[in-house]
């Protein structure tokens, strides 16, 4: 089932290769932001039916206010990670995690999981 996909990640290559993954796929990406202030505002305009966030981003933030504001619209998310050892606070503990670098074999299951945890 193709879905609309918001992409939060700080590395435009990394950013790039997802939407290349996810279009390949047959998704669509409703866009992508790099910081946690951009990602609350694409977040508060809607119009996508996942999204797939950066657990870090450039200069040492955290996603989990994104993650909290997707989580209270009830709209699903998948946690990024290139190697966070930290776990994810106990309100995002059943978020699925798509480990860096990516590849496009984990990408369909991580959005499944995602997205009929909240069905």
């Amino acid at each position: 089932m193709p879905r609309s996909i918001l992409i939060v990640e700080d590395e435009p290559l990394i950013a790039m290769m997802l939407e290349d993954f996810l279009d390949s796929l047959g998704h669509s990406v409703a866009g992508t932001c790099e910081t946690v202030g951009d990602a609350l505002s694409k977040v508060d305009e809607g119009g996508f039916d996942v999204a797939i966030v950066d657990v870090h981003l450039k200069n040492g933030e955290h996603i989990w206010p994104v993650a909290d504001r997707l989580a209270e619209r009830g709209i699903p998310f998948i946690l990024a990670t290139g190697g966070h050892i930290e776990p994810p606070p106990a309100r995002h503990a059943d978020a699925p995690v798509l480990s860096k670098p990516f590849t496009i074999d984990a990408i369909e299951p991580a959005l499944s999981a995602a997205c009929g945890a909240r069905t």
